[in-house]
């Protein structure tokens, strides 16, 4: 008989936490204000999202050591500007499929497409939601101003600056929806676990290389992309997904179908990373 096997991060206190003390949101779920968290149909309900404030706390205060540490991340960021690495944060930045399909496709060894791993494609698409929904209570409860906005400097980004104005830096969402995809990814590939947590990882620092996101903002989201990914292994759909997408996998690995896009490319930029 097979055994069942649990990832790590699925671990008895997280589980705990989840659901237990501070509500931070109403019954029908927090205000999501970020279009990109709302592009397709999330597996979990709105109210049932893993957003109490008892996994975070609060966003530093300006005077702490927290702070300072954000200042600095900022600084050593800034230093990035105009290399290769900036140039893939800029990319990192669009939520809009299919570019986190491509995003993580070098990592995973084989394209992630609509044609040859649809169920993949579309758990991206789902987890997506569910990740960025699952940062709206902090962003909600503190909207805490953002790096480029304090220090009146532009992002890797300029034509999201309209929006990112006015949503809450803390916790990240696409730091959150970029380490969901790392761990939902090493799950469905154990091979490649290693390059799929880097750049799960490296998504969210691209963030902070942006000025788009405080290195706390950060740190926060990736608590609640692990948070959301242990909540949705209790909901059958993601599961009957989860196994669908392995199957693609498989056979794709087995097909030799390897990334369209440029991976040398991806790895010289990364190699220039924070982290």
């Amino acid at each position: 008989m097979k055994k069942s096997c649990h990832p790590l991060y699925l671990i008895a206190p997280l589980a705990g936490l989840l659901y237990s003390g501070i509500a931070a949101a109403n019954d029908t779920g927090p205000v999501i204000t970020d279009p990109h968290f709302k592009l397709a149909p999330g597996y979990l309900e709105p109210a049932s999202l893993p957003v109490h404030l008892a996994l975070l706390g609060a966003p530093p205060k300006p005077d702490s050591a927290a702070f300072a540490r954000d200042e600095e991340a900022r600084r050593a960021a800034l230093a990035l500007r105009g290399s290769a690495r900036e140039k893939l944060a800029a990319t990192d930045a669009e939520l809009t499929f299919p570019a986190p399909a491509q995003a993580f496709s070098c990592a995973l060894g084989t394209d992630i497409n609509q044609k040859n791993t649809p169920h993949l494609y579309s758990m991206m698409q789902r987890v997506l939601t569910d990740a960025g929904g699952s940062t709206y209570a902090g962003k909600n409860a503190y909207n805490r101003t953002r790096p480029f906005v304090q220090h009146s400097e532009g992002t890797c980004r300029k034509d999201m600056e309209p929006l990112l104005k006015n949503d809450g830096s803390w916790p990240s969402g696409h730091s959150a929806a970029g380490w969901a995809w790392g761990l939902v990814l090493a799950e469905i590939q154990p091979a490649r676990a290693t390059e799929l947590l880097a750049r799960g990882l490296a998504f969210g620092q691209s963030r902070v290389i942006c000025d788009a996101h405080w290195q706390s903002d950060v740190a926060a989201g990736r608590i609640m992309g692990a948070a959301t990914v242990a909540v949705l292994h209790g909901n059958p759909a993601f599961m009957a997904d989860l196994a669908a997408a392995k199957r693609e996998v498989q056979e794709a690995t087995r097909a030799n179908l390897k990334p369209t896009e440029s991976c040398a490319a991806e790895r010289v930029a990364l190699s220039l990373s924070m982290h």
